[in-house]
C-alpha cells in the first residue's frame, strides 16, 4: 500500500486550468482517470488525510504510485479526453457500465450500393443507419414484415443477393411484392436507395407527412377509377399504422428525447434509457454497474451520457436528454453533446407534465432493474457457495455458516424502538421464519443496549427449545457469565418461565428452535460487543459473530481492534450487504407500522377488554367519542354486545381520559370539530 504522500506533485507544478488526469499504480498501468475544471483544485482533494476520504477514495490513492495530467483549452475538450481515456485504459477504479443484454438494433446498411435493412446487434459501423434498440428480435421482425409492403427495400444477405443476380431470378421476398429486387434490375440503384432513405425518414418518426401523402394518392386514384391501385394504397397506409402501434404513444408533440433515471444503492448502480422518438418510445435499454469509486447519482448520469453518446454524432443524439440529477458541470456536458449533435441539446431535470410522468416510469424501470440483478446474482447456486465460503475464510468458521441471522435495531428519535431478525438459509432469504421485536426493558434511544436485549431474548427463547426437546446440558458457566439459578436438568430459571410459551401442540418446533452457524448485527464494534455479551451471559460459545457497518462496509468480529475488509468484488461481501439490508428493510418497516399506529390510536385504545368488534358498534350506535363521553351508563348498555361491567369501565375511562386539544385543519385555520373517535378500524 503506497503512502500518497511519496507521490504527492507540490502545488505550483499543477497548472490552475481545465485537464484530465490519470493516476497509475507502481506497474504503470492506469487505475482511475477523472477529469476537472482545475486541476490544482481538484487534484489537492485527493492528497488529504486518508481518514476525511471515502473508503473507495482511499483505497484507490493508496493503490495508486504516481499521477499525471494533460492540460487542455476548454471543459468540453476535457470531457471528451475523460472519455477517450477511460475507454483505452479501462481503469479499475472508474464506473464502467455493462449492458445487461446484447440489444439488437433495426439497422439499415446505407454505405452499400443497394441499402439493407437487418437486424443488428454489438459495435455500431459507420455509413449504418440505426433504429432501437429494441427488446427483442423477433420485435424487429415484425416491423421490418408490416414496413416491407410499402418500403420494399432488400432485406437479403449478400449471398443471396449474388446468386439471384447470377441467375437472373428473384428470391420468394421479390415475387410476393416485399423486395423490389434490384438484384435482377426491376429498379435502378437510385431509386432503390430513394426507397431505403423513406424507410428511414418513416422509422425516424416523420410518419405524418409520409401518411398523408399515401392517402392523398389513394384518394387521386379512386377519382380515376384505378381501384386496385387504391386499395393497394389503403391497404399500405393499415400496415404502416399497425406498425405505428407497435411503439407506444406518450407524447401528443414530435418530441425527440432521451429519458435516463438511475436506481442505486451502497455497492451498484442500475441505469435505464428510454428512447423517444417522433413522440413513441423507440427503443429502451439498460446497464448496471459496480460503484467502484466515490460517485453520487450526478456522477452516475454523466458517466452514463459519456457511454451513451461518446461514439455518436448528428441525430443519434437527441434534440433534448432528461436526467435525475444534473451533472456537476451541465453546461460544459451540454456543450459536448451539441458537439456530437452539430446543434443545441437541452439537458434537464423534468419537473411536470408527460415528461416527469415518464420518468417516473424509466425510475421504475430502473429499480425492478437493480432488483432483478440482484435476484439472478443471488439465485445462481455456484455464486451462493462461493459467497459462503468466502465469508467461513475471511472469519475463520470451522465450515460455511448456512443459516445467517442478522439483527438490526430501528427507531425514530428514541420513540418506537423495535428490532428485526431476519434469516438466510443457504444464502437465501427464509422469509417464514422473520422476527420482530418490541424494546421493552427501557425507553430512549441506545442502540448497543438495544441490541444486547433483543439477542438476549432470542437466544433465551433457543435455550428454552433445547430444554424442552431435552437437548439442554448443563454446563459450567463461563467467566463473567449471568447465572441466575437452574431448574432440574440444568435450565437457567431465567430461560424455564418460556419453556410453556414455546410448545406447539403439534409437536412441530417452535419459532426460535434452531440456532445459525453466523450471527451478524447491523453497526460496528459496540454492536458486536453487545452481542457477544449477550451470548456469553446465556453460556453460548458455539455463534460465530460479526457486525457490518453501513458507512464503511467494513466487517467486525469480537475483540478485534481492526475490522475484516473483504474485497470490493467479493461475493462474500455481497451476501453480507444483502442480509443487513434486508433487516434494515423488515426492522423500519415494522417502525413505521407501529408509529402509523400510534398516532391512529383514539381513547377507546385505554379501555382494556375492549374489541374492534364492540368498538365499532359504539361508535355506529353513537356516532362519535365526543357524543359517547357524554352519554350515561345505562345508554351505553344499550348497545349491543356491552354488559355492564364494561360500560362503567368504559365510562370511568373516558371520565379520565383528558379531552384531545382541538384539530385544525392546517391549510384553512379551521377547527376540526371532533365526530369520529380515531379508533374505527
Amino acid at each position: 500500500m503506497a503512502d500518497p504522500s511519496s507521490y504527492r506533485p507540490k502545488p505550483g507544478q499543477i497548472p490552475d486550468s481545465p485537464g484530465v488526469y490519470k493516476f497509475r499504480d507502481e506497474h504503470r498501468r492506469v487505475i482511475y482517470v477523472g477529469k476537472a475544471k482545475s486541476l490544482r483544485q481538484r487534484l489537492a482533494n485527493y492528497f488529504q488525510p486518508l481518514t476525511s476520504l471515502h473508503p473507495r477514495t482511499a483505497t484507490m490513492v493508496t493503490t495508486a504510485a504516481s499521477v499525471e495530467w494533460t492540460v487542455v483549452a476548454t471543459e468540453v475538450e476535457a470531457l471528451q479526453l475523460e472519455y477517450s481515456w477511460i475507454k483505452e485504459f479501462d481503469p479499475r477504479f472508474n464506473v464502467k457500465y455493462r449492458d445487461d443484454k446484447s440489444y439488437p438494433y433495426l439497422a439499415v446498411t446505407m454505405n452499400e450500393e443497394f441499402p439493407r435493412v437487418q437486424v443488428m446487434r454489438g459495435a455500431k459501423k459507420k455509413g449504418v443507419r440505426y433504429f432501437g434498440p429494441y427488446g427483442h428480435a423477433w420485435a424487429i421482425r415484425e416491423t421490418v414484415d408490416l414496413m416491407l409492403r410499402v418500403f420494399p427495400v432488400r432485406t437479403c444477405s449478400a449471398g443471396v443477393f449474388k446468386r439471384s443476380a447470377q441467375i437472373g431470378r428473384p428470391c420468394l421476398l421479390g415475387y410476393i411484392g416485399k423486395c423490389a429486387a434490384p438484384c435482377v434490375g426491376r429498379v435502378t440503384p437510385e431509386e432503390h436507395r430513394e426507397l431505403a432513405e423513406d424507410f428511414c425518414d418513416f422509422m425516424a418518426g416523420r410518419t405524418g407527412a409520409y401518411l398523408r401523402r399515401i392517402e392523398q394518392q389513394m384518394m387521386a386514384a379512386a377519382e380515376d377509377m384505378e381501384y386496385e391501385r387504391a386499395a393497394r394504397l389503403r391497404d399500405d397506409i393499415e400496415a404502416l399504422r399497425k406498425a405505428l402501434e407497435k411503439n407506444a404513444i406518450v407524447f401528443n408533440d414530435a418530441t425527440d428525447a432521451d429519458l435516463i433515471a438511475v436506481a442505486e444503492d451502497e455497492l451498484e448502480a442500475a441505469v435505464q434509457i428510454f428512447h423517444v422518438r417522433g413522440g413513441r418510445v423507440r427503443g429502451q435499454r439498460g446497464w448496471v454497474t459496480d460503484k467502484v469509486e466515490a460517485v453520487d447519482t450526478a456522477g452516475l448520469v454523466e458517466h452514463a451520457l459519456q457511454q451513451l453518446y461518446g461514439e455518436e454524432t448528428g441525430d443519434s443524439v437527441p434534440k433534448e436528454v432528461l436526467v435525475p440529477a444534473l451533472p456537476e458541470d451541465a453546461e460544459a456536458v451540454s456543450g459536448w453533446l451539441a458537439s456530437r449533435r452539430g446543434s443545441n441539446v437541452s439537458l434537464r431535470i423534468p419537473q411536470r407534465g408527460d415528461k416527469k410522468a415518464l420518468m417516473v416510469t424509466v425510475a421504475r424501470n430502473a429499480q425492478q432493474a437493480l432488483a432483478l440483478h440482484k435476484t439472478k446474482r443471488a439465485s445462481d447456486l455456484t455464486t451462493r457457495s462461493r459467497a459462503l465460503e468466502e465469508i467461513a475464510a475471511a472469519l475463520d468458521l470451522d465450515s460455511a455458516p448456512l443459516r445467517i441471522e442478522c439483527f438490526d435495531i430501528s427507531h425514530l428519535q428514541g420513540d418506537d424502538v423495535v428490532a428485526s431478525m431476519v434469516v438466510f438459509e443457504d444464502g437465501l432469504a427464509r422469509k417464514s421464519e422473520y422476527r420482530r421485536f418490541q424494546i421493552k426493558s427501557f425507553e430512549g434511544q441506545d442502540d448497543v443496549r438495544s441490541m444486547h436485549e433483543v439477542i438476549s431474548r432470542r437466544f433465551r427463547r433457543y435455550l428454552a427449545e433445547k430444554a424442552r426437546t431435552g437437548e439442554w446440558v448443563e454446563e459450567e458457566s463461563q467467566e463473567g457469565a449471568e447465572v441466575i439459578g437452574a431448574e432440574p436438568g440444568g435450565l437457567p430459571a431465567a430461560v424455564s418461565g418460556e419453556v410453556s410459551a414455546l410448545q406447539e401442540e403439534d409437536g412441530r418446533p417452535k419459532r426460535f428452535a434452531y440456532p445459525p452457524q453466523l450471527l451478524v448485527v447491523d453497526g460496528g464494534q459496540p454492536q458486536v460487543a453487545a452481542a457477544k455479551r449477550a451470548l456469553d451471559e446465556l453460556g453460548i460459545d458455539d455463534i460465530a459473530v460479526c457486525g457490518l457497518a453501513k458507512r464503511l462496509e467494513e466487517v467486525w468480529v469480537p475483540g478485534e481492534d481492526d475490522p475484516v475488509v473483504l474485497p470490493r468484488s467479493s461475493e462474500g461481501l455481497y451476501l453480507l450487504q444483502r442480509v443487513r439490508d434486508e433487516a434494515h428493510r423488515f426492522a423500519i418497516t415494522y417502525q413505521r407500522a407501529k408509529r402509523t399506529k400510534r398516532f391512529k390510536a383514539g381513547p377507546l385504545d385505554a379501555v382494556p377488554g375492549l374489541g374492534d368488534t364492540r368498538k365499532q358498534a359504539l361508535i355506529k350506535h353513537f356516532g362519535s367519542v365526543k357524543k359517547l363521553r357524554s352519554a350515561t351508563i345505562d345508554e351505553i348498555c344499550e348497545v349491543p354486545g356491552i354488559g355492564r361491567k364494561t360500560a362503567e369501565t368504559l365510562a370511568a375511562a373516558l371520565a379520565e381520559a383528558a379531552p384531545a386539544a382541538p384539530a385544525v385543519n392546517t391549510a384553512t385555520g379551521e377547527i376540526i370539530e371532533e365526530d369520529d373517535g380515531g379508533s374505527t378500524p
